[in-house]
């Protein structure tokens, strides 16, 4: 078997699982729904029990959709991180736009802890929390590409972002010191993270933002697998080297950016993913890797999802703790196995 044969025997394999665990994502859950009605919900809404068909409808397949976008979103964005800093441990929220949207949210539910009255309520209502949490992303992403103009090496930026990190972080401790236990509570869920809470506007607010990044992707594929060799080798390629590292920050940011506002800050995805992917492909090539990254992102997501929700059980554990426990172990096994890492 020639290497083309094998990526495309790669590609098979995983669209033919990402299929299996996109169905066996909706058939699962609290309610026991035969399979047979599942479709049937899908095609024409018309299921034995009505209630059936708006579980399935409006619950079941928005979350088995978000978790496709949020796992192929930030394996993109992790592989755009490694390949530009040239750093095995990069991962998308590296440039603190997550941060950014966790401070977001953290001023609309801590800070209605301070001021009180109506903006206790504010802080109940889902669309705000991820309004919020654009906010502050988009504002950390503007504060990141206005100082990344004023410096030259990439290693600086990635310093910049871990700073704005960490001030951030340090705003929500001071919020949190000050803030009610319930809205503790409230922003430590959101935390969590969670896939089941988008309705379909929503959702068709996030295809789009995902789309727009994914175009942003497509025409620096070629100048990735030059960045691997470095800047100077990128340049003599006759490569734009700003307007590429602009296009993969911003590219990033809107991946991170949308996918922290409507799904909180989801762990692990974006820094394994990538690395999974280079390890079973066996290839730098980004024009391979990148869809490979994201279906196998999206493979993940599923898994982790299907697990957290306990199959038929009313109980839905924290899908951070899932992706984590679920992906570190294999990350390990795999290059333990093949003993070396491809950056």
């Amino acid at each position: 078997m020639n290497q083309q044969t094998s990526y495309h025997f790669s590609f098979a394999l995983f669209i033919l699982f990402l299929t299996a665990l996109f169905i066996l994502n909706i058939s699962l859950g609290s309610v026991d729904i035969p399979l047979k009605e599942v479709f049937r919900s899908i095609w024409d809404q018309q299921a034995e029990k009505e209630s059936w068909s708006y579980i399935v409808v409006h619950y079941r397949l928005p979350k088995a959709i978000t978790a496709l976008l949020v796992g192929s979103g930030l394996a993109i964005s992790g592989l755009l991180m490694q390949t530009l800093f040239r750093n095995p441990l990069a991962g998308p929220y590296v440039l603190g736009i997550s941060s950014g949207a966790s401070l977001g949210v953290a001023l609309l539910i801590l800070g209605s802890s301070v001021l009180g009255g109506s903006f206790t309520l504010l802080a109940q209502s889902q669309l705000l929390i991820s309004i919020a949490a654009s906010t502050g992303s988009f504002l950390v992403l503007f504060a990141v590409m206005l100082v990344s103009r004023q410096v030259k090496n990439t290693m600086s930026i990635l310093i910049i972002g871990l700073m704005f990190s960490s001030l951030t972080s340090a705003v929500i401790s001071v919020l949190a010191y000050f803030s009610s236990a319930e809205n503790l509570q409230q922003y430590l869920f959101w935390g969590f993270g969670s896939l089941g809470n988008l309705t379909w506007n929503e959702l068709l607010i996030f295809f789009l933002v995902f789309v727009l990044a994914s175009a942003m992707v497509l025409p620096v594929i070629k100048p990735l697998n030059s960045l691997l060799l470095g800047e100077n080798y990128a340049k003599s390629s006759g490569i734009n080297i700003k307007a590429t590292k602009n296009l993969i920050l911003v590219a990033t940011s809107l991946f991170t950016g949308v996918i922290t506002a409507f799904a909180g800050p989801i762990a692990f995805i974006g820094l394994a993913a990538p690395h999974m992917t280079k390890l079973i492909l066996n290839t730098s090539n980004h024009k391979f890797l990148l869809p490979a990254a994201a279906l196998l992102g999206a493979n993940i997501m599923l898994i982790s999802d299907t697990i957290a929700q306990l199959p038929n059980s009313q109980y839905t554990l924290p899908i951070n703790a899932i992706t984590t426990m679920f992906g570190a172990p294999i990350v390990i096994w795999l290059l333990v196995r093949k003993k070396k890492m491809i950056l």
